[in-house]
């Protein structure tokens, strides 16, 4: 792998190149010639529904689904949406739509009607594909309070003025496929839809994939709104199949590798880093559970041997808490992507240490990158992989600029960290305006994260641009102040944020989750932090939690957190001039 330094212009600008070039490939391709490869092998194993498939089995499977797809009217470019959690039928619709050059768009679980309207009409969905329900969430409910016209007439063509171009709405049970019961007359079953694949033949499905293009959009996912507003990011075959290929040669993977995923597929983590990294390399994809459970995940790790587990920080502390009281054999275990938020130091040691996998590794990115940007490597020192989300990958570029001027930044200095290369988005969906905003006219992309480069090209992020807190003019980045504060043992999670001050303009508040059975004091946390920190970068406000804000991919929504202590601290000052007014 070749390096190539511009740091003679003392300048944060890096472009890592390598000897191997990118993919030309579209998803199928590959795909195809990794079942010639290994038609054998396991390609995933779903714990929930009892079932496993080789790759010829699941290339079977993907074909038909295909053929059903064309039957049911759709064709390249359109859009079909799909709302569940993990299972093999997810994995289907997104192999099956990439065969034929249809864009699959990602609707998260955890939606709600109001959301949900909103995914579907930005996208201008035309199918939706979706389960019944999942834990209090009842799935068919909410789309009929949305939908009425699903329930009227005998027809499974629908036809609603709020969303004009949704024709079709497919139900399916992973769990019960047999048991789904017609819920409205406009919402059809999985078996029927799949029963006319026999109107279409291969012969079809091979004729439209023959003339499909890396550069053709395929997929449509959501920023995952922490900032509390999502836009319909518009990805290719070139984006995310390069992207899953250069993150699985980082990872080391081969046809050997088991890959354990409690992600959701919905998101880019794990329909790129974890589905696409498989079948990209011939590897196993393991489900072990629908939505993330610890224990369901450390068995798995257990019962089919895996060699590998990607999560969220706070999926590996729950799976640590989980281990230590109760323990798995993860001696297969070898690596792994964190990604997703900020990951401690202490935390990245402890699951090398307690879970068994040395070659963890830091994933560092975002949605409008395919994901991935920078990930650490297993040559790198211990100090690169638990303190920096290591150097991008190759065939991209990366600066970091300042905030204000947008000049290129010298080595070491802080700034908003930028991107250019195959993995840049395709744009917004319908949002010309939102993507010249996001993406310059050099091509740029602007992350809105905060970090710094060394010499080596290894970035350290700060935080998000919105998470700096500016408290009497000088800058505090969120991140250092976690760091310091999740080493404490008895914390085991936590999340610093900026409430507005009159005096200062901002103070700086901490919502920390403790160990459970721990007690600790708001003054032994400030001492704590005293003891490490500038005296202006200790909380001025320390509030003990049960739980958090999250998405549902477990990013903390600091936006809303900001949201609920400002009010409480408002009433506060209320009810305090209030008392000093009484008689």
């Amino acid at each position: 792998m070749t390096y190539f330094d511009m740091g003679t212009l003392g300048k944060s600008y890096r472009h890592r190149g390598g000897t191997e070039p990118l993919l030309g490939a579209t998803i199928p391709e590959r795909f195809s010639a990794i079942v010639e490869r290994f038609p054998d092998s396991d390609a995933v194993v779903s714990l929930p529904q009892n079932r496993r498939l080789r790759y010829l089995e699941l290339e079977s499977e993907i074909d038909r689904v295909a053929r059903s797809l064309l039957a049911a009217g759709f064709r390249r470019g359109d859009r079909i949406g799909i709302w569940s959690t993990n299972n093999i039928e997810w994995l289907l619709l997104q192999l099956a739509s990439a065969r034929i050059g249809v864009v699959l768009v990602n609707l998260n679980p955890a939606w709600r009607a109001r959301e949900l309207g909103y995914g579907l009409q930005r996208a201008a969905v035309q199918g939706l594909f979706m389960i019944p329900g999942f834990r209090r969430s009842d799935y068919i409910k909410t789309l009929l309070a949305l939908i009425p016209e699903l329930d009227d007439g005998g027809s499974t063509r629908l036809q609603s003025s709020a969303f004009p171009l949704l024709r079709r709405v497919i139900l399916f049970d992973p769990v019960n496929p047999m048991a789904t019961k017609p819920a409205a007359a406009g919402i059809a079953l999985w078996q029927d839809f799949a029963a006319a694949a026999a109107s279409s033949s291969a012969a079809d499905v091979n004729n439209v994939s023959a003339e499909l293009d890396a550069d053709d959009p395929i997929n449509i996912q959501y920023t995952s709104g922490t900032t509390g507003f999502a836009k319909a990011v518009v990805l290719s075959h070139h984006n995310i199949l390069n992207n899953a290929y250069f993150a699985a040669r980082s990872m080391r993977f081969t046809d050997a590798d088991r890959l354990a995923v409690p992600v959701p597929f919905y998101h880019c983590f794990g329909m790129v880093l974890a589905n696409l990294v498989c079948v990209s390399t011939g590897s196993c994809i393991v489900i072990p559970c629908e939505h993330f459970d610890a224990r369901s995940v450390l068995q798995a790790i257990q019962e089919e041997r895996c060699t590998a587990v990607h999560g969220v920080p706070t999926m590996f502390i729950e799976l640590l808490e989980e281990q230590r009281q109760n323990p798995f054999n993860l001696s297969t275990l070898r690596t792994g992507i964190m990604a997703g938020a900020p990951c401690p130091a202490i935390l990245m040691e402890s699951v090398m240490r307690e879970l068994h996998c040395p070659e963890i590794l830091i994933g560092y990115g975002e949605t409008e990158t395919s994901p991935l940007t920078h990930l650490t490597s297993v040559d790198d020192t211990v100090e690169q992989r638990v303190n920096t989300v290591g150097r991008n990958l190759p065939h991209q570029e990366v600066k970091v600029v300042d905030v204000s001027s947008r000049r290129t930044l010298p080595i070491g200095e802080v700034g908003e960290i930028c991107f250019r290369g195959y993995h840049v988005m395709r744009g917004y969906y319908d949002d010309p305006g939102a993507t010249k905003e996001a993406v310059d006219e050099n091509g740029w992309l602007a992350s809105g994260d905060l970090g710094s480069m060394d010499g080596d090209g290894y970035i350290r992020v700060s935080g998000r641009i919105k998470d700096m807190i500016i408290r009497g003019g000088e800058n505090i980045y969120s991140r250092e102040i976690e760091d310091v504060i999740f080493s404490h043992p008895k914390v085991k999670e936590v999340a610093v944020f900026g409430v507005p001050d009159d005096h200062y303009g901002e103070q700086v508040m901490t919502w920390i989750q403790l160990h459970p059975g721990e007690k600790i004091t708001e003054e032994e946390i400030r001492t704590y932090c005293r003891d490490r920190l500038a005296h202006f970068k200790v909380p001025n406000y320390v509030s003990f939690v049960d739980e958090f804000p999250t998405t549902a991919t477990g990013k903390l929504q600091k936006f809303r957190m900001r949201e609920i202590a400002s009010k409480q601290l408002q009433s506060l000052k209320s009810v305090s001039r209030s008392a000093e007014a009484a008689p």
